[in-house]
């Protein structure tokens, strides 16, 4: 089993303000929900946002994957998370460099750690994205630079489908070097909003504006997807301003399924009226005021 030396001192599942008992998809519920409030794009030249981001990020990266979840809730229940032995392990300190587990239990027993099996450094890189590079997919280049007078290095890095805000892309083998081998490279993806659509998880959102008598009276309107096309909403008379419907199969498509596009009336106000409408709406004000409950 390969751990990372942070796995001895961070408690991911208090980093995330989750229990152990909880199941993934409310792991990865909670990471999006402090993703999108963590998130350096809502958070301009907030540092301490930015590290909070970091943190909950490297923490959905092992308790939101089941196999490191599994590894990681076994290691916290022998090591010094889990309360099994002293946390003190010879100077070691957290930074992210993964070692084997029988270094730590042959350090803890006296034995020489066996140092020449650690991988490199992992690296953490951002790229943004448009909203319909995120929705589609794409392969592209990150130029990496070096803190060490070195040249930069290009990695081509292919983003999946659907990915969302503050998601991590793991690319294998891109990290630093170490004598048994490179690190992964980790790129945290920002996605630029669209000037249309919204986003929760795999479904798209979108407001549109109606009049009152469309919800009132009934009707049907065409809302755009985002593909370009429209498709055909039915209103069903008596609809409360803010009701939101559900277009099924208009939303993000993964490897896994596809979202639905939700749609949410929302009633636009006139700012300007002719003398005949101005007139047409006190005659409904003064109608509808004598059926409202008196004091």
């Amino acid at each position: 089993m390969t751990v990372q030396k942070d796995w001895l001192e961070k408690d991911f599942y208090k980093i995330l303000g989750v229990s152990e008992n909880a199941s993934s998809k409310e792991i990865t519920k909670t990471y999006r929900k402090l993703a999108r409030k963590l998130h350096p794009d809502a958070n301009p030249d907030d540092q301490e946002a930015e590290r909070k981001f970091k943190e909950i990020s490297a923490a959905y990266d092992v308790i939101g994957d089941e196999k490191k979840r599994s590894e990681y809730d076994e290691f916290r229940r022998l090591g010094p998370v889990g309360g099994g032995f002293n946390s003190d392990f010879g100077g070691f300190s957290s930074g992210g460099m993964p070692f084997d587990i029988s270094d730590v239990f042959g350090n803890f027993f006296g034995n020489q750690p066996n140092m020449g099996r650690q991988r490199g450094l992992d690296l953490e890189a951002t790229l943004s994205l448009s909203f319909m590079d995120a929705i589609n997919g794409v392969t592209t280049t990150l130029t990496l630079g070096n803190s060490q007078g070195k040249a930069s290095t290009s990695v081509k890095v292919k983003i999946p489908s659907g990915v969302e805000n503050g998601q991590r892309v793991r690319v294998k083998g891109k990290g630093q070097q170490g004598p048994s081998g490179p690190g992964d490279l980790f790129v945290v993806v920002q996605v630029e909003p669209h000037e249309l659509f919204g986003r929760d998880g795999n479904n798209l959102t979108l407001k549109t504006p109606v009049t009152f008598p469309q919800l009132a009276l009934g009707s049907e309107i065409k809302v755009s997807t985002l593909d370009g096309n429209k498709v055909k909403l039915r209103i069903p008379a008596g609809t409360p301003n803010g009701r939101t419907f559900r277009v099924k199969g208009r939303g993000v498509s993964t490897s896994k399924n596809v979202g639905d596009l939700l749609v949410t009336v929302e009633v636009q106000i006139p700012t300007e009226m002719s003398e005949k409408e101005i007139s047409l709406v006190q005659e409904l004000d003064d109608s509808m005021s004598n059926k409202l409950p008196k004091d």
